[in-house]
């Protein structure tokens, strides 16, 4: 283990390994990076980073600039060492590497050769600090390594603590609920060595057949801007970097189609800006996250990681972002292979480095990129001056990472003291907790009184199942509690919990057999049988259906969203039986459950459940936790409505005339079947005493908003109280209504507590007729409700 040597001079605090002071080019208050026994510029703290980069950028050879403009894969992926080796002297990154992305995380099957070097903590620093240490020492401008990481389900690395699905992260709303879990990955990151964590995700869902709707906050860009500078804040205050992804339009490609599809996004400009791009521009101006990555979608036939005006005009100049642009794996290559407006792959490299994108990512090695730009630059057609300028953003964020000042891990031991799953474990149970969404509870069946249940079935594929609770882009070797265990725990001494599995996640055929069905086989019967036996003897049936890890996620979008293989059969037979059911859905998009919300009483939306995800369930189901979570995605009745979503244009959403001269009669399903922002509770709430002030100025002035929120039941709850914006009438087509504020609100029984929002002129801005931002005079209606459709309180404002 490396002992450290700390020096303090001048407030600045340099830790580095013992042996590494043989070197010699450590030294009170800074490092000597280029061994030259200088201090130079950009090895002095003191200096403003500008300059800084100036002056290393000015001694950097064509090598050392080309190979800052790639990522190395980590260990398992490209890298074929665990630590490094004599013959990294003559690989290319013998001249630095702009970051190393997922080094020893303990993702693929290699990571069980180096099981030592992920857990615990500190076994990983000091890995990280042993490449590191190359890097400083054996190259010859020194220049430290930016170690990059997944984080979107929490730090993707063995241990750590798991959020849960992106989706149920947002179903939350709760801002103070995921700064704290931006904190979280931003310490872990820390201790860990990694210094750039790509987190969160600001896609807003359009399309609920997309694969990734489970890795999004919602479809709403107000939310998912609001989480995502919550997120943002929360990596960044440990001194870790976040990396936004995916810009731009990706999540809507042509039909919600994914895997090798995964373009030609139908949006027009306008939407473009109000929807997709909107997360992004305020995330950036708010936040100031440190990188951006580019996705591998056109947009209006243009790719974006080759465009200037998304990766310049639109990202650098008009939202001030000031990080570097890393690529989606393989978006570069796809310039050249699928989009084919680049007719060469060097043609390619060509377009994306002028239009913006900073470094190269993609599972080969980075000399399939750096060797094309050196290339490039020897033919000629590229010139220096954009060379220099993609080189100097990476520099920019290397330096205000601090990475010069302090390359390594400092206190090594310190760092299983930090985070991990077991320390954090109430904090994963309160996040699991709040995302949790009661969609329906006739009868108040929910919750359950163990008192008075002396056996309980628990059935479906996805009662004892756990695969769906860790994520390829979250921590891994985790200890998960499914829903089965999680009950049997729960009523251990109070009441028999009995099991049958009922069928598998999906039939065989499966999807082919969502068009063409095919009859039930004897081993299925079987299975439907043997619950339906065990459910005659119960008092309770809890059927934990949905989807599994394989049934939806990246690159697996769906043609129906119906419960898949024989699930749906399974319910209706588990319904006849007459005992009461209790549907608890597991799920990373909504799905088309009509018959189970006509005939189920009670169903709990769970999404994708983190670790103790079993454990919350049982507790939430037997009253010890009161949902209070929100949709932050519309349940369509049938794909045949999609595009249904919030916000929509005014008529969008409209029905069919009956009578009068285009008269039509009933031809299609109309309304959703859960709308966005709905979420019941096991208490009541009372809306009352709806205030704004002003409600007449010009159109630059702020309102304060004002009501009282009362928890009119017997329970403890949360609510959350939504704003919405009408504009009246404006020069374009506005959106129905749009989102500009929520807040969670707990209260007690009988408690009356008093909500403010506070909105801003921006917050009632449209994109004229001219394509500029601005507020037009005329009434505004401002709307508190508990969802989308569920409006309590109105008052109009008039903006002169």
């Amino acid at each position: 283990m490396n002992k450290f040597v700390n020096l303090l001079l001048g407030g600045l605090l340099l830790a580095f390994p013992a042996e590494a002071q043989n070197k010699n080019i450590y030294h009170k208050g800074w490092i000597d990076f280029n061994k030259n026994g200088i201090k130079d510029i950009y090895e002095d703290p003191s200096q403003p980073v500008e300059k800084r980069v100036e002056n290393l950028l000015q001694q950097m050879n064509i090598n050392e600039k080309t190979c800052h403009l790639a990522t190395l894969y980590g260990y398992g992926r490209v890298l074929k060492d665990s630590l490094p080796t004599e013959n990294w002297k003559n690989e290319i990154w013998k001249d630095g590497i702009a970051n190393i992305d997922e080094m020893l995380n303990g993702v693929g099957g290699k990571s069980k050769l180096v099981e030592q070097m992920l857990y615990p903590f500190s076994n990983h620093a000091e890995a990280i600090n042993k490449i590191q240490k190359w890097f400083v020492e054996e190259t010859r401008l020194g220049i430290p390594v930016d170690f990059s990481n997944e984080g979107i389900h929490g730090l993707n690395h063995t241990k750590a603590t798991p959020l849960p699905a992106p989706i149920a992260i947002g179903s939350t709303w709760n801002k103070e609920l995921i700064y704290r879990a931006g904190e979280i990955v931003g310490q872990e990151a820390k201790a860990l060595g990694y210094t750039n964590v790509y987190a969160p995700i600001l896609d807003v869902v359009r399309d609920q057949r997309w694969g990734r709707t489970l890795e999004c906050y919602g479809e709403d860009p107000y939310l998912v801007a609001s989480l995502g500078i919550q997120m943002v804040d929360g990596i960044q205050s440990q001194g870790v970097g976040s990396t936004l992804k995916h810009f731009a339009v990706y999540s809507v490609p042509k039909g919600g189609r994914d895997g090798n599809c995964r373009t030609d996004p139908h949006v027009s400009p306008r939407e473009m800006h109000q929807i997709h791009l909107y997360p992004f521009k305020k995330v950036i101006k708010e936040a100031h996250p440190m990188g951006v990555m580019s996705s591998y979608n056109d947009w209006d036939g243009v790719p974006v990681t080759a465009s200037y005006y998304f990766l310049t005009e639109l990202l650098r100049e008009e939202y001030g972002f000031d990080g570097y642009v890393v690529s989606d794996s393989e978006a570069v290559e796809y310039v050249h292979t699928k989009h084919r407006v680049a007719e060469t792959y060097d043609e390619a490299v060509r377009q994306v480095l002028e239009a913006g994108l900073n470094v190269r990512t993609h599972f080969t090695p980075p000399s399939d990129f750096i060797k094309p730009i050196r290339r490039l630059i020897e033919e000629k057609k590229i010139s220096m001056a954009t060379i220099d300028k993609r080189v100097a953003e990476v520099l920019s964020v290397k330096f205000r990472l601090g990475l010069f000042d302090h390359p390594y891990v400092e206190k090594i031991k310190e760092s299983d003291k930090v985070g991990g799953v077991d320390r954090n474990i109430d904090f994963v149970k309160q996040i699991q907790q709040q995302s949790l969404v009661l969609l329906k509870n006739d009868g108040n069946l929910l919750p359950l009184d163990k008192n008075k249940i002396k056996k309980v079935l628990v059935t479906g594929p996805l009662a004892d199942e756990s695969n769906f609770m860790e994520s390829r882009y979250g921590p891994n070797r985790l200890e998960k509690v499914t829903v089965l265990k999680g009950l049997r725990n729960y009523l251990k001494g109070i009441a028999e919990v009995d099991y049958a599995k009922g069928c598998d996640v999906i039939n065989k055929g499966w999807p082919s057999t969502e068009i063409l069905p095919e009859a039930l086989t004897d081993s299925e019967k079987a299975g439907i049988q043997e619950a339906i036996d065990k459910a005659k003897d119960s008092d309770v049936i809890i059927a934990v259906l949905g989807q599994d890890e394989w049934r939806t996620g990246e690159s697996r979008s769906r043609t129906s969203l119906d419960l898949p293989g024989r699930q749906q059969e399974l319910l209706v037979a588990l319904h006849a039986t007459g005992k009461p059911v209790v549907l608890v859905l597991i799920n990373g998009q909504p799905l088309t459950i009509n018959w189970a919300d006509k005939h189920i009483p009670s169903i709990l939306e769970t999404w994708f459940p983190s670790c103790q995800g079993g454990t919350v369930i049982a507790e939430t189901l037997f009253g010890n936790h009161n949902p209070g979570g929100k949709l932050t995605v519309t349940f369509p009745k049938s794909i045949g409505q999609i595009e249904l979503n919030f916000p929509f244009k005014p008529g969008s959403h409209g029905t069919q005339p009956q009578s009068g001269p285009n008269g039509s009669g009933s031809t299609r399903v109309l309304g959703e079947l859960y709308p966005f922002g709905h979420g019941l509770s096991y208490t009541s709430f009372k809306y009352s005493d709806m205030t704004v002030t002003p409600l007449e100025q010009a159109t630059q002035g702020n309102y304060t908003i004002t009501f009282n929120i009362t928890n009119t039941g017997k329970r403890q709850g949360d609510e959350i109280v939504q704003l919405y914006v009408r504009d009246k009438y404006s020069s374009v087509v506005a959106y129905d209504s749009v989102l500009r504020g929520f807040e969670r609100v707990s209260l007690n029984p009988g408690e009356t507590k008093q909500v403010t929002f506070e909105l801003t002129p921006e917050d009632l801005q449209l994109l004229d007729r001219n394509m500029r931002w601005t507020v037009e005079p005329g009434e505004f209606e401002f709307m508190i409700g508990a969802s989308s459709k569920d409006i309590k309180l109105r008052k109009t404002v008039k903006a002169l």
